[in-house]
């Protein structure tokens, strides 16, 4: 049964009253425009009788084109049955512009005294366009004139318990998961207003494709006033049927996404791609609205690491090579620290400074990464470049640094460097593919997807050698008992003007036995391996469950 606004008379009730419930289109719109009888002159010498009964049924339409269903209802025989049904039509219809106008020229004297005026009903209907149609009216003289009212005085073609409604078409596509199936992940789906249209994520971003193209996703019916059901048909839908839009998100890794978000009260998100052709495997938001996963701009903190590891690898510095990670490292009186003041023995290695991110190292390495270096490097991920998903998206931000405390600050995520989870996800499924696939939500729909330069071997070898450093020593503990060799990369990144600092939560990582990549942040989450390594966790259990 398709569902309709509709106005019903309450059983045991002689007045007429708009229904309550699914059928009812919102509250009668205040201050409708509408334009009143203005001149009825005709040529010769008019009837007084017909002048006068004219008059009267323009200010009977005056009222209803105006929502005044009480001041309409006096105008006739049967106040509260007119009352009710113009309420109910006015409701339901809820017009942005209503002209009802009668014809003097085509008034005229009938049988009984009466007299009968031809008009014409105008509406603009926001979501089902423009209604026209002729009706009359007949007026007679009880002390004073007044409409002889009928239900069919409102629409010609109407009974008596019936009353006029929009219907929603049934021709609107669906928005579809990998399989086919109606996807449930509503931060990317987004929503339909009542009129039909979408307003938000995918829904408004292929509105036209999804309703076939129809400007007016409505159209007007005739509906019984006490069951809602249509009776008969006023305007056509006029509309081709929308199409459906496939995305690439997989419906179990969408729900396990979903799941590992459970239980924490910042805001958080998770997203997972394909590595091997970027398809978006899943992006989850809680609470939901902006699709965050997608669209966020945040500083990436040591997750950037992997980047600037890329940058030092470039320039000839090993995994095994020694590295010093002090409690402090100074610029130019700016003072860098690592979490909680920690250092690392004499005797580490630049993997061991990757693995338990350690600031002071890649700090102190910052002149062998000058100038664009890291852009350069960045580029190989693809951020900075225009991506096409198929939906809107931040594809991160990586200036090159105006000074030497820029460049201090952007080795480690921090300064003007930023990202979206997605872009992070995009960094891992880059070491793990050893070459950037652009992410893709909605392939049919993606015009020209972004390209990066390859990789070298030997640096994809030696950042998966560290990501995984990071899971078995380093930290990103929390994932050193899942199964499928996961990879990772935690981060803890400052913003704001705090003392101390607030921090994101992130972690990013792949899989090495699944083809997933992802990444988690959680804002002013804490620590990225105290904090987001238990959320990626649970996504990474579920999955093998």
């Amino acid at each position: 049964m398709s569902h309709y606004s509709n106005s019903r008379t309450r059983p045991g009730s002689s007045r007429m009253k708009p229904i309550v419930g699914t059928f009812v289109v919102l509250s009668v719109l205040g201050g409708l425009g509408y334009w009143g009888y203005t001149s009825l002159a005709a040529p010769g010498e008019p009837d007084k009788d017909v002048q006068e009964a004219t008059e009267r049924v323009q200010e009977f339409l005056d009222a209803w084109a105006g929502s005044k269903a009480a001041e309409a209802g006096s105008l006739t025989d049967s106040p509260e049955n007119a009352e009710s049904l113009v309420k109910s039509v006015m409701t339901n219809l809820k017009p942005k512009k209503a002209l009802i106008k009668a014809s003097s020229s085509e008034a005229k004297k009938i049988d009984g005294g009466k007299v009968q005026v031809p008009f014409t009903v105008e509406m603009d209907i926001a979501s089902a366009g423009k209604l026209t149609y002729e009706s009359t009216a007949k007026v007679l003289k009880k002390g004073e004139w007044q409409v002889e009212f009928s239900t069919p005085v409102i629409y010609p073609e109407m009974e008596p318990g019936q009353t006029l409604a929009l219907k929603t078409n049934e021709t609107r596509g669906t928005v579809l998961d990998t399989h086919g199936r109606e996807l449930t992940a509503p931060s990317l789906v987004g929503d339909v207003n009542e009129d039909g249209k979408g307003i938000s994520g995918l829904q408004a971003r292929y509105d036209k494709v999804l309703s076939g193209g129809a400007a007016h996703p409505r159209s007007v019916v005739v509906v019984d006033r006490t069951s809602g059901q249509q009776v008969k048909a006023v305007t056509k839908a006029g509309a081709k049927p929308g199409e459906d839009v496939r995305t690439t998100i997989d419906p179990k890794v969408q729900a396990a996404a979903a799941e590992a978000l459970q239980g924490t009260d910042k805001n958080i998100s998770l997203v997972a791609v394909d590595p091997r052709n970027g398809h978006i495997l899943a992006a989850a938001n809680r609470p939901g609205g902006m699709n965050r996963a997608l669209e966020g701009r945040y500083p990436p903190g040591s997750t950037f690491k992997a980047v600037t590891a890329t940058a030092l690898l470039l320039k000839g510095v090993k995994p095994g090579d020694e590295a010093a990670c002090p409690k402090f490292q100074s610029v130019n009186g700016q003072q860098f620290e690592n979490q909680k003041q920690f250092v690392l023995p004499a005797g580490s290695t630049f993997r061991d400074s990757f693995a338990k991110s350690c600031n002071t190292f890649f700090v102190g390495e910052r002149a062998k990464v000058s100038g664009s270096a890291l852009k350069d490097a960045a580029r190989y991920y693809g951020m900075g470049e225009d991506w096409d998903i198929g939906t809107a998206s931040y594809d991160g931000s990586v200036p090159v640094p105006e000074s030497d405390n820029e460049l201090a600050a952007s080795t480690i995520g921090q300064g003007k460097v930023l990202a979206s989870p997605l872009g992070m996800a995009a960094v891992a499924a880059t070491i793990k593919e050893g070459e950037f696939k652009q992410p893709v939500l909605v392939p049919d729909q993606v015009k020209k997807k972004a390209t990066a330069p390859k990789l070298p071997g030997d640096v994809v070898e030696a950042l998966r050698d560290m990501s995984r450093a990071t899971v078995t020593y380093g930290a990103g503990w929390a994932l050193k008992d899942i199964p499928g060799s996961p990879h990772a990369k935690t981060g803890t990144a400052e913003y704001g003007a705090a003392t101390p600092p607030q921090t994101h939560a992130w972690m990013i990582g792949y899989q090495g036995e699944l083809d997933v990549a992802w990444a988690v942040i959680i804002e002013d989450g804490g620590s990225g391996g105290q904090d987001a390594g238990p959320v990626a966790a649970r996504f990474l259990r579920s999955l093998h469950s």
